[in-house]
């Protein structure tokens, strides 16, 4: 996502798989910001029960436990 210089044509679910996989705190809270914490929660859910996912383990263990928590 940092490499592009077409942010207008990103869609919001790779907006949310960057952040969570390579962002920090403060991104993330900027994405929570942007979007809501209900709709990052369901962007992130929709992400991580796809078949196919690239996030990390570690990520979709620790998201899951914080929009269980937060969201």
């Amino acid at each position: 996502m940092w490499s592009t210089r077409s942010y207008d044509t990103l869609s919001p679910q790779v907006i949310v798989e960057s952040v969570l996989n390579y962002g920090d705190w403060p991104d993330f809270t900027r994405l929570t910001e942007i979007f809501g914490i209900k709709q990052t929660s369901q962007l992130f859910d929709e992400l991580k029960n796809k078949k196919r996912t690239n996030l990390r383990p570690k990520t979709i263990n620790y998201f899951t436990k914080y929009f269980e928590k937060h969201a």
